[in-house]
């Protein structure tokens, strides 16, 4: 996603970045270097090199920094780009899943109801015209049980800022789709 202009706002000390599906914001706080009133702000583009995806900035100690569009899409959970990720972690999922399932690929198909070429277009992470149905029944196709848990965000987070939770060997780790066999 292109973004068609940027600018500094120091009093909400954020970025802002419009696109075509709106302005979204990039708090300083969450780019490095940090912008600070010691250090400012003293030039910001849109980043041609990375095909105005991006915006980078100067402070004034010469330090550059780099802000990526999906960073602030991340940052504000844009729907459409939370959609998009997670069909993503569907689809690598069951990319990790083929590896090791024991069921040939046209068993899969067969399972699925759909064609090989259709079957492909599922197992492409570039793909985001396929829905998240599509991806669950291959994820059954595959044997797997998908469960999907909605909860509340934990206390003290924001929005944009990953819930680390201790995993069962007490590792401190982000949440992440995961389908169980």
């Amino acid at each position: 996603m292109k973004i068609e202009s940027a600018r500094v706002n120091n009093h909400r000390r954020a970025f802002e970045l419009v696109t075509a599906r709106g302005t979204f914001s990039f708090p300083y706080a969450k780019a490095e270097p940090i912008p600070t009133p010691d250090d400012p702000i003293v030039e910001m583009f849109i980043d041609p090199e990375v095909g105005n995806e991006a915006i980078t900035y100067r402070l004034a100690s010469g330090e550059e920094g780099f802000v990526h569009v999906e960073q602030a899409l991340d940052y504000n959970r844009e729907p459409a780009y939370m959609r998009d990720l997670f069909l993503y972690l569907l689809t690598v999922e069951a990319t990790e899943r083929m590896a090791t399932t024991r069921l040939s690929r046209r068993e899969i198909i067969r399972r699925l109801g759909t064609s090989p070429a259709q079957f492909y277009r599922l197992l492409d992470t570039t793909n985001y015209t396929k829905s998240v149905d599509s991806m669950l029944s291959l994820l059954w196709a595959l044997d797997c049980e998908v469960e999907i848990v909605v909860k509340d965000r934990p206390v003290g987070t924001k929005p944009g800022q990953a819930a680390v939770v201790p995993d069962s060997a007490g590792v401190r780790s982000p949440q992440r789709v995961e389908s169980t066999q």
